[in-house]
């Protein structure tokens, strides 16, 4: 069967043109091939070889990235950081904003469902395109990509939370903060070959996520993930107003003081009376 020519999304090809990385269409439109797609036109070749690939190659470069940057961190906290960044939520998000939702092939049951938003389908692609760019320009090529697309990711993975555990943290600040113990809500969905996870957490009766996975514990990580990331945005705009309330008292009280010392003393008017 013969499939119709695939064209890159605009946004993607603006990051390909300003890194200098022209693609060759076998592998980019092979990236784009979701087997849903492939089923129903006869058992395409799919991207998930490729989705293989840029997963490893993906996971080369963050990790050369955080061990080189973060040289005093512990190995079990570089894992964490980097799952901070190499997760489907993330994968997603960067996806998004290359629009290769638009891009990617889906068979008509995934369109009707809101497949080309779908996170897994979504990250799957991301990592598909980081190996047709790894098969095209090599591991120099990918590096650039990457780094293109994830040094904003990891940049901000090691200051929320330092990028460790993601629960942990959330514990820590609901806790500092007099917030009470979080509460996680998982659902679960699919068949048991592909299952996929959604998970809320509640804190002080506000509910927070959801948190997307592959599994029970990677979807509540990233709940509390969003939930840390909520409460601190939060923590910091009440700090914020409260230094200029602090600094309005401030200079509200130099005003009182100000007017105070320039008040002549009774005793000085009367005399000046007098004279």
């Amino acid at each position: 069967m013969t499939v119709e020519p695939q064209r890159l999304p605009e946004r993607l090809n603006a990051v390909l043109i300003e890194l200098g990385l022209e693609m060759e269409p076998e592998h980019f439109e092979l990236a784009f091939m979701h087997r849903s797609y492939a089923y129903e036109h006869g058992g395409l070749p799919t991207n998930e070889r490729l989705e293989f690939l840029g997963d490893a190659v993906l996971g080369l470069v963050v990790t050369d990235h955080l061990y080189t940057s973060h040289p005093d961190l512990s190995e079990g906290q570089l894992a964490k950081l980097r799952a901070a960044v190499v997760n489907s939520r993330a994968l997603a998000g960067v996806a998004r904003g290359l629009d290769l939702g638009a891009a990617v092939r889906l068979g008509k049951g995934e369109v009707s469902t809101g497949g080309r938003d779908k996170t897994s389908i979504l990250a799957d692609t991301t990592e598909a395109f980081i190996g047709a760019v790894f098969m095209t320009h090599g591991i120099t090529g990918a590096d650039s990509f990457v780094h293109h697309l994830f040094d904003p990711l990891m940049a901000e993975a090691a200051t929320i939370g330092a990028g460790l555990d993601w629960k942990t943290s959330l514990q820590e600040h609901a806790s500092s903060h007099g917030l009470g113990v979080p509460h996680y809500a998982v659902v679960e969905d699919g068949p048991d070959h592909a299952k996929s996870f959604e998970a809320r957490v509640t804190i002080a009766d506000r509910a927070f996520g959801p948190g997307l996975g592959r599994n029970k514990k990677q979807a509540e990580q990233q709940a509390a993930e969003l939930a840390f990331a909520a409460l601190q945005t939060e923590a910091a705009a009440e700090d914020a107003v409260a230094a200029q309330d602090a600094a309005a008292d401030s200079v509200a009280a130099d005003s009182v003081g100000a007017v105070a010392d320039s008040t002549p003393a009774p005793d000085s008017i009367d005399g000046a009376r007098t004279s």
